[in-house]
């Protein structure tokens, strides 16, 4: 068994075949070095988010995007935060992500919820993640997994933080 470090990663894709991408960046998590996969939540179908700063063209392009496929990824792992985002990054990159706008569709996105009970600020790297907490897609497949892991900033259960959820976007497994 591998020690190390318990984190989460938010698994998301709404362009192409979303469901494919989001299995494909799955067996690639299960390939970063020292790290082992632990569980993985179900498939969700969700409602984009549109609640981000842009102007009037963005703003069309997010209310007219695809539903994403979203899911959270339970690894143990000895790499560094800073080396897990890198390995995260080099995921996206392979797959074909192309970083545009915020919000904007994409063929993969990898998201370092959390990194055991750290709390990192770093110009690049922020844990936990700092929209975790108020997004129905992250905390549906989270708590499927890791009800009780607690917030580190906030010292609340997943549970906990997804029944003060405000947002009502439709999350939905996949059947």
């Amino acid at each position: 068994m591998l020690n190390g470090v318990i984190s989460y990663i938010g698994i998301g894709s709404n362009l192409g075949d979303s469901l494919a991408n989001c299995k494909e960046a799955v067996a690639r998590l299960s390939s970063l070095p020292e790290t082992v996969l632990e569980r993985v939540s179900s498939f969700y179908k969700t409602e984009p988010v549109t609640d981000f700063p842009a102007d009037e063209a963005v703003q069309e392009v997010l209310k007219n995007q695809s539903w994403f496929t979203n899911a959270v990824a339970e690894i143990r792992t000895r790499l560094s935060p800073s080396d897990l985002l890198r390995e995260l990054q080099d995921i996206e990159s392979v797959m074909g992500r192309a970083r545009t706008f915020a919000g904007a569709p994409r063929v993969i996105d990898l998201d370092l919820l959390l990194y055991g009970q750290e709390i990192i600020h770093e110009k690049d790297l922020v844990v936990p993640h700092p929209f975790m907490h108020k997004r129905r897609f992250v905390l549906e497949p989270l708590c499927e997994i890791a009800s009780y892991a607690i917030h580190p900033l906030f010292g609340v259960s997943m549970r906990g933080l997804k029944g003060r959820l405000e947002d009502q976007k439709k999350v939905e497994i996949y059947q």
